[in-house]
């Protein structure tokens, strides 16, 4: 079966995307692992455009790229002048890629009446400028664009510009649904039409390759290249996370696995599909973008359960309620706590805790019934799995606390012409001894945070690997004002893992003291049993680049 080749464009594309940006150097990390990743072709950037992708495609030209074709886009040559006289064209070839990618113009709408040119220069600039490319010694990717708007108005004139590029040389015709607006019986049946008028046209040996490159402004954009790729297409372009422009583009990380895992298409190297949600992960902590929990395959909750029915399925047989392995791509399974569990939930995260119910089970009822309760004033255990391991050891009398406050004072300042400043003093007590400190911060929650830390660093060393990286406030009812319950999620990592932890109460402070406390006993305790047990952790390979966010509360 011909494979599919998987053609990335998150260096150049997926950088149109809102608030995302790279740096040379961060393109450069980043198409390392896409080369590892296995990925076929690597869109590097526009090297006419700007500098910093000129410089990506010098830092590129000292790597060895194992897979991967490195690949420098640009547009068809200007109206009016020769292709060798075309900065842009000249550009690509400076670049020294052994592929480029151009994009021309497909809608009469476009040529006419955005550009202000004719048609006839409009097929001539696609022939030039692919055999001028090609002239050079290089694999020409040519990028319709707004072909699939172009065919609705005009289908024999958009052939016609496939035909150009075609006759002049191209080794791919991709054809882009560059406003995202189509549906998947549309490509279905354009992708199907173009493939029988290009056959017409230079007959069945004239061995055209066809891509598809789709957008998701309708939701659309995984579903309509895999609609392609039923129809014929070999080459599907995408971004990792779908970023992209507006919507963003088709997202890879579901469009590889859907058609390694559920059509039995060959694309990446199956041993490589485990690193999806490795360089997911990567892409978004470089791009400094929070990744969506419920983003299909890799996310954090793609195997995520909380309904009691579908825990005790899965325990039996996984895949009642899971399609695929999570394993497959990279992830794990997750059973989540809430007043939606049931025991089987409680016991399957006892196990994985390491935290023993006893052999009878019969206290997992009794837990499921305080996690209702707890849920009901307040508390969101499917968020907090460091809270719920902790109430997990306290409700079996496991709980053995490496620290116990004694009491603590906040105190905040404001001028009339200054911020405000907070300073925060904290008594706590370890086995026998007791500490005193003192320590400011930017906010109330902080300065408690720091003069925690302080107090515990000097029994505890390890402390200096722990980062709080964020921290929420959420009303639980606003109904009673200023006086309501609130709930308080703080997530703090270290070299190896990211935990969560909650505390609920109708004061702030108190909220985050109860969240703060549980983040420091977790992560005592694990250091603990890590000395006692050292064994790597599942996550580590994720969060070796470590997360670039700040806490300030």
């Amino acid at each position: 079966m011909q494979p599919i080749l998987i053609y990335d464009t998150t260096l150049r594309d997926g950088t149109q995307g809102e608030n995302i940006t790279f740096t040379a150097d961060e393109k450069l990390k980043i198409a390392m692992r896409l080369d590892d990743l296995g990925v076929h072709y690597i869109e590097g950037g526009w090297p006419g455009s700007n500098p910093r992708d000129i410089r990506f495609f010098d830092l590129a030209k000292r790597e060895r790229f194992e897979t991967a074709r490195i690949t420098a886009f640009g547009s068809t040559r200007r109206p009016g002048i020769d292709a060798a006289d075309d900065a842009n064209l000249n550009a690509i070839l400076k670049s020294e890629t052994p592929a480029a990618a151009i994009f021309g113009k497909s809608w009469t709408f476009h040529v006419q009446s955005i550009m202000d040119n004719t048609l006839e220069e409009n097929l001539a600039m696609i022939a030039d400028s692919v055999a001028f490319l090609k002239a050079n010694d290089r694999e020409v990717i040519y990028d319709a664009e707004h072909f699939f708007d172009g065919f609705k108005d005009s289908p024999d004139y958009a052939l016609e510009t496939l035909a150009a590029a075609f006759g002049a040389g191209a080794d791919f015709l991709v054809l882009c649904d560059t406003n995202g607006g189509t549906l998947p019986q549309e490509i279905e049946s354009t992708v199907q039409s173009v493939s029988e008028g290009l056959k017409q046209r230079f007959g069945d040996t004239g061995n055209f390759k066809l891509g598809i490159h789709t957008h998701n402004d309708c939701g659309m954009a995984a579903a309509n290249a895999i609609s392609a790729i039923n129809c014929g297409a070999i080459m599907v372009h995408g971004t990792i996370n779908g970023y992209g422009e507006r919507c963003g583009n088709a997202d890879l990380t579901t469009i590889i696995p859907v058609l390694s895992s559920k059509m039995n298409r060959p694309c990446i190297p199956q041993e490589k599909l485990a690193g999806l949600k490795s360089i997911s992960r990567y892409v978004s902590e470089t791009a400094n973008i929070v990744p969506l929990n419920s983003r299909p395959f890799v996310g954090r909750s793609a195997f995520a359960h909380k309904g009691g029915i579908h825990v005790s399925a899965i325990m039996k047989e996984s895949r009642a309620y899971e399609h695929i392995d999570p394993e497959t791509v990279g992830n794990q399974r997750r059973v989540l706590m809430s007043d939606l569990a049931g025991k089987s939930n409680v016991e399957y995260k006892a196990r994985e805790m390491g935290v023993d119910l006893g052999a009878n089970g019969s206290d997992s009822k009794a837990i499921v019934a305080a996690i209702k309760q707890m849920e009901d004033e307040g508390y969101q255990f499917d968020v907090a799995d460091g809270s719920f391991q902790i109430m997990l050891e306290k409700f079996t009398e496991q709980f053995r606390p490496l620290f116990d406050l004694e009491s603590f004072r906040v105190t905040i300042e404001k001028d009339k012409d200054l911020p405000c400043s907070a300073h925060a003093t904290i008594k706590i007590s370890v086995g026998d001894s007791h500490e005193i400190t003192a320590a400011e911060g930017l906010g109330p929650v902080s300065a408690l945070d720091n003069a925690l830390r302080k107090a515990l660093g000097n029994f505890y060393p390890d402390l200096d690997t722990m980062k709080l990286v964020d921290f929420k406030v959420r009303v639980v009812d606003g109904r009673e004002g200023t006086e309501a319950r609130v709930r308080v999620l703080v997530e703090s990592r270290d070299q190896d893992q990211i935990w969560s932890t909650i505390g609920v109460s109708e004061d702030i402070i108190e909220a985050s003291w109860q969240a703060l406390a549980d983040s420091f006993q977790f992560k005592l305790a694990k250091e603990a049993q890590r000395r006692s047990n050292p064994s790597p952790s599942s996550e580590a390979e994720d969060l070796k680049q470590g997360w670039p966010m700040s806490f300030n509360a």
